[in-house]
């Protein structure tokens, strides 16, 4: 495919569609100008498409050619002026995405197509719902992201790659996205919503008696064997912090996976340009560091990410991971807790059922209408599960709340 700052020029309804191969091609005020990447914009803020986190992606080396991501960032214009993006890469393997195609590619594959490279909108490694079709403040954000949509067809189609994939999208962006031809995909994810509390307290108030005294004893027997916990953000969090963070996370990571995406330099840069949109809920005993949690701030939204640990205490990761954020929502007038992708095991501390989405434009018509065709199966499968999840949550019906 084209490299360079300016990768190629597309024409659509009058746009010019351009890709930008690295998200250095924008200049800081042009992606800050997008609703949603600074705490300045009118939408909610969300830290992973800020110019930040995704120039630090690339950065660092986590995000590029040599990994299987290569940007290409859509630019739309008219008349030179920069209308919106989208945050894009063509990939070569469909790896750190958790919207899984791997039997897609299989089936493609052996039918003799050619399933990459692929275009793949997202935030790489991130499974956190956020804008994807981005528009320029003052511009009309239906015309701008209709745009946006048929310019993702028209440059899939140009390049001549199998696929278009805009995964852990808004509601609205999928609209759109559907409108234009994409293929709806949902799927399931668990958060924790602020309805107002207080304190930590009065969110277990709502919970049926026997939940509400297991989490109690689960959070007691957590910080047993005297383990204490500190929450770092801001200037607070040290490169030590992050060395110790590290650790935890290649840990982890190696064991879960086999290959953990992020590098130690990625961590540096971000805690360089965004400390005060992360917080890290740390694990100590005897004195050092033995887990950690990294956890990105919104605007009204606390974004769970990664967990790592060195040490094996009963119940210290739903600690860290869970009751630790629901803490912190709740102190700050959070609204939500999005705790990453799957896991059942966080119903009982809490965290709803909730539905997530993508689109996806399948070039060759044969293999669109076999996607076509396991997605309806798939989204009414997602929403039965949903249905049963939201019958066994932890809150209470009717009962008196006193234990």
């Amino acid at each position: 495919m084209d490299q360079g700052n300016d990768a190629g020029e597309h024409n659509e309804a009058g746009y010019a569609v351009r890709i930008a191969a690295g998200i250095n091609a924008f200049t800081r005020d042009e992606w800050n100008g997008f609703f949603g990447t600074t705490r300045t914009s009118k939408a909610g803020y969300n830290p992973f498409v800020s110019f930040d986190f995704l120039s630090a992606l690339e950065e660092s080396g986590c995000a590029v050619p040599r990994t299987g991501w290569q940007g290409h960032h859509l630019r739309l214009e008219a008349d030179g002026k920069l209308l919106g993006a989208v945050p894009c890469y063509a990939k070569s393997h469909s790896q750190g995405e958790y919207v899984f195609d791997h039997g897609w590619a299989d089936a493609f594959e052996r039918a003799g197509g050619h399933y990459y490279p692929k275009l793949q909108c997202s935030v790489p490694f991130t499974p956190a719902t956020g804008p994807r079709l981005l528009v320029s403040h003052g511009e009309d954000a239906g015309t701008v992201k209709a745009g946006l949509a048929a310019g993702l067809k028209l440059v899939t189609e140009q390049l001549g790659v199998s696929s278009a994939h805009v995964t852990f999208a808004g509601e609205d962006d999928v609209a759109t996205l559907e409108a234009a031809g994409f293929l709806h995909r949902t799927d399931q994810q668990f958060h924790f919503f602020n309805e107002g509390y207080g304190c930590y307290d009065d969110f277990l108030a709502t919970l049926a008696s026997r939940k509400r005294k297991a989490l109690k004893k689960e959070r007691r027997e957590a910080l047993g064997n005297g383990i204490t916990i500190e929450r770092l953000t801001g200037k607070d969090i040290t490169e030590r912090a992050w060395d110790d963070f590290f650790a935890f996370y290649m840990d982890t990571g190696g064991r879960k996976w086999g290959r953990p995406y992020l590098n130690r330099r990625f961590f540096s840069l971000i805690g360089e340009r965004m400390a005060d949109d992360i917080l890290l809920v740390m694990a100590k005993r005897n004195g050092r560091y033995i887990a950690g949690a990294i956890n990105f701030i919104g605007s009204d939204t606390l974004y769970g990410r990664n967990w790592g640990c060195i040490e094996d205490h009963p119940f210290l990761h739903f600690e860290v991971c869970y009751h630790q954020a629901i803490d912190f929502a709740i102190e700050r007038k959070l609204k939500v807790v999005e705790a990453g992708a799957q896991g059942e095991h966080k119903l009982a501390r809490g965290y709803r059922p909730v539905t997530v989405h993508s689109a996806h434009y399948i070039a060759h018509p044969g293999l669109r209408r076999a996607v076509a065709d396991y997605l309806a199966r798939e989204r009414r499968e997602v929403a039965a599960m949903g249905d049963y999840l939201d019958d066994h949550t932890p809150f209470r019906k009717s009962e008196p709340v006193a234990d």
